[in-house]
């Protein structure tokens, strides 16, 4: 077992083996390295101006990620490259994003700019180079408040041109040879039994763990926990972090579907999840912001048991199930029965989840996902809804419903999916029993999002807009942005 934690900071390693286990790696940075650079705006992972890259090796690939300082956990951090704005430039030459954001007049008060210039980094790094909707793709995580997003942009499409040019990519060799250096197979563990920070290296090690302090905060990414800490200033003096058992990030691809470990991150699922069906693809690059997607994890989305989680509806609707272990025993249930009501799951003491299974869709399912919200990007639904419709020829024989923001919990809409069996896409008459019936299913609450009536009316639009949707009516427009236009339409799978 190791007593700390091991990072590189500016192609040296740094070992800490004292700290607080609520510390936060903005707190480290501009507290203790006093590397003011990194700023610290909402504290609450949504203006991006703490920014920082972490880099890692992936599939045998030295990867750049950008990361919100102010809700990551300092034990994060362990086995990887941080890198932050003050590290960018090679001498007095500025680093190409930033010599571009010089260039392009793009900053103005400054404050945001050391997160721009970071999250830019991260996509000079990426291997691809960038279109206009690329980039604000990829900056949807980070606000400016006064230079507007324009020159930003240019500064982008200027510096990110698919080939990294700075000393990171020409000193890249050395810093594999260091992580690799610095990473191992041993369990973590700073503290003592009444407080400690703790990173499990196998699942039966954290099994064993979690059963001797089930009163322990399981940590993924953070991008939740970091609110407890920083916004509602709870103190929890346990923590096992996820980030290092072995296998727990997996994304496994087989012939009748994908698992997925509780550890793996949005943006590590992102590709195969868009694989299943393109609305799924769309929900998901709208989860959060490219750093919440870099940190925040698919299980631990599930496990919080958030109403307004945006993957438990899309994974119910598509049949998925749930893995769950504790100590050396394992269960599987439909994902739907996890959520028992508000802020309680079917999950026992010193049980945790260890992974979801979702089964690819068939020839005969139409699958349709929708996430509305205030804002378009790294925003929290107001209503989610995704519908899998099983069908021969226009009729529907089969359907799951389900809706996130409707209710306490991810719920299911069983009377509506009772209601579709029948109905006709080519009859629009048939569908009338359906839209009546959500109104049997949700008694939604009115709050800060949406009120009742906004949500309730909002899902029957919804359900009749993917009927729509799956019909193919020539004559009905119903995407601004146009992801399924061009497919053909019809009652089929959209491949």
């Amino acid at each position: 077992m190791r007593d700390t934690i091991r990072f590189l900071r500016a192609g040296k390693v740094v070992e800490i083996a004292d700290f607080a286990p609520m510390t936060t790696l903005l707190d480290y940075l501009r507290l203790s390295e006093r590397a003011s650079g990194t700023k610290e705006g909402c504290g609450e992972g949504d203006c991006g101006a703490c920014t920082v890259a972490l880099g890692r090796v992936r599939d045998g690939v030295l990867t750049y990620e950008p990361v919100n300082a102010c809700i990551l956990l300092l034990g994060q951090v362990d086995g990887a490259d941080v890198v932050t704005v003050e590290d960018l430039a090679d001498g007095t030459a500025l680093h190409p994003v930033q010599q571009a954001m010089v260039d392009t007049h793009a900053s103005q008060c400054g404050f945001c700019t050391p997160g721009f210039v970071m999250s830019l980094f991260t996509l000079h790094h990426a291997g691809f180079a960038p279109g206009r909707a690329d980039v604000t793709e990829w900056i949807a995580g980070n606000l400016c408040r006064c230079t507007g997003y324009r020159p930003i942009i240019d500064a982008a499409l200027a510096s990110c041109t698919g080939t990294a040019s700075d000393r990171f990519a020409r000193e890249e060799e050395n810093t594999r040879a260091l992580l690799d250096f610095i990473s191992d197979e041993r369990d973590v563990f700073l503290g003592d039994d009444d407080s400690f920070f703790a990173a499990p290296a196998s699942i039966d090690a954290l099994a064993a763990l979690y059963a001797r302090h089930p009163d322990a905060t399981l940590v993924g990414g953070a991008t939740d926990v970091g609110l407890w800490i920083n916004k509602q200033l709870r103190t929890l003096p346990k923590i096992i972090w996820l980030g290092r058992v072995t296998g727990l990030d997996r994304v496994e691809v087989g012939e009748s579907g994908v698992l997925i470990g509780a550890a793996a991150t949005f943006a590590t699922a992102e590709a195969v999840m868009a694989r299943l069906d393109p609305d799924v693809g769309e929900v998901w690059r709208r989860i959060g912001s490219k750093q919440v997607r870099s940190s925040g994890t698919v299980g631990g989305n599930i496990a919080n048991g958030s109403p307004i989680g945006d993957t438990p509806p899309l994974l119910i609707a598509l049949g998925a199930t749930l893995e769950l272990r504790k100590g050396d025993d394992a269960r599987v249930m439909p994902l739907e029965d996890y959520f028992l009501g508000y802020g309680k799951q079917d999950r026992g003491k010193g049980e945790f989840v260890s992974g979801v299974f979702v089964p690819w869709l068939e020839d005969a399912h139409a699958f349709r996902a929708y996430k509305i919200s205030k804002r378009f990007d790294q925003d929290i639904s107001s209503v989610l809804a995704a519908f899998r419709l099983t069908l021969e020829g226009s009729v529907i024989v089969e359907a799951r419903v389900a809706f996130g923001g409707m209710a306490a919990t991810p719920k299911r809409a069983t009377a509506t999916e009772a209601a579709l069996v029948g109905a006709d896409l080519g009859r629009a008459v048939t569908w009338a029993p359906a839209l009546a019936a959500l109104a049997q299913d949700f008694q939604p609450i009115s709050d800060m999002r949406a009120s009742a009536a906004y949500r309730q009316e909002t899902a029957k639009a919804l359900l009749g807009k993917a009927l729509a949707e799956v019909a193919g009516s020539p004559t009905t427009r119903t995407r601004v942005r146009g992801i399924r236009e061009g497919q053909g339409g019809g009652y089929g799978r959209v491949a």
